[in-house]
């Protein structure tokens, strides 16, 4: 396994370092400090050709001034949360809200925002990028002061392996993920519709005023969400389901039927013949299907077009702690939080 890194750009007065691991089958993982996030992810395709296959901002300026959470941590609790409310021990607690009075990824200024602290780790079949993080009691209105560990592992499997561990000091809230958009074309100039995606999933969330959750769980089974078999990801996206109409493409979320080492998505392109496949943990992915062309920053010299990427953003289900049966994201003072989440990058000749 190979570290290398370079000089990504500054922030508050400090150099931004892009650290980089590479496995002897020749892919590579990069990620900086701010934010926790990955930069890209260099794979071959079919023929050999290697491409960066994620959705990613080139300069830190635009990751500061626009904040798109591309390849970002997010938390202390990803997705919204309605009206930035919730209830523990009979008193409502208010956090930060940023998005139509709701909280949003954790607020107006994230873990995705945030200088993290780094140190990189070499074995003989991974190598690892770890970031930690002290967010202080108060920071986007939580409650503890929340020590959080995020690893990057690569291995000599192909496999990129999300470890998070963190631990508070009082009752306090915890659901992060990784923003991480994948074009399998290794190009972000062609859209993500031609990619299948195939997940372990009878159910989805419906969504409803402010593209909140509504708590309720509806059977995907022959509707533009049932993704039990591989299918072009356009079947969905530009289905008449009102679900998918009123946001214009996929942004919700997907109960996962099975938990730890079981496949739950497989996305792949064809022309490619690239795939990836995600395991975890968590009860839930978000599918995203980047609805919306950004035209505040350039990659490549163009705007981000609409539907240049898909996430696969394991979590626990969104807003889970104002709907019940979602899940519980209660982190208390005597646990400690551990949870992983697995992509492993394929190649189909």
């Amino acid at each position: 396994m190979d570290i290398t890194t370079k000089f990504f750009g500054m922030f508050q007065n400090q150099e931004v370092i892009e650290y980089t691991l590479t496995n002897s089958n020749g892919i590579s993982l990069s990620a900086i400090p701010y934010g926790a996030i990955v930069t890209k992810i260099v794979t071959p395709d079919k023929n050999g050709e290697k491409a960066n296959i994620t959705l990613n901002v080139e300069r830190l300026e635009d990751m500061v001034a626009h904040r798109p959470f591309y390849g970002a941590t997010i938390g202390r609790v990803a997705g919204r949360i309605t009206d930035g409310q919730y209830t523990v021990g009979g008193q409502q607690v208010q956090l930060d809200v940023n998005e139509k009075g709701n909280q949003l990824h954790g607020g107006p200024a994230g873990l995705d925002t945030k200088l993290w602290k780094v140190k990189t780790k070499n074995e003989e079949d991974h190598a690892s990028i770890i970031f930690s993080y002290k967010s202080l009691a108060g920071e986007n209105g939580y409650p503890g002061n929340l020590e959080v560990k995020v690893e990057y592992r690569l291995t000599e499997k192909n496999e990129w392996k999300i470890l998070y561990t963190a631990h508070t000091d009082a009752t306090t809230l915890f659901n992060p993920t990784n923003h991480i958009y994948f074009n399998l074309t290794g190009d972000i100039k062609q859209t993500i519709l031609d990619h299948k995606l195939q997940l372990s999933s009878s159910k989805y969330g419906i969504l409803g005023d402010r593209n909140l959750p509504t708590g309720v769980l509806k059977d995907s089974s022959g509707t533009a969400f049932d993704f039990s078999e591989s299918k072009l990801v356009r079947e969905a996206v530009l289905s008449d389901d009102p679900q998918i109409k009123s946001v214009s493409g996929l942004d919700h979320p997907f109960v996962l039927e099975q938990k730890g080492e079981a496949v739950q998505a497989v996305l792949s392109e064809e022309k490619s013949g690239r795939q990836v496949i995600m395991s975890t943990e968590e009860n839930s992915v978000v599918i995203f299907t980047h609805n919306k062309e950004m035209d505040a920053f350039q990659i490549q010299g163009e705007p981000a077009k609409q539907y240049a990427g898909i996430t696969l953003e394991a979590q626990t289900l969104p807003d889970a702690v104002n709907q019940s049966k979602f899940g519980n994201i209660f982190l208390q003072p005597e646990q400690t939080y551990h949870s992983q989440t697995m992509y492993r990058f394929n190649v189909l000749k």
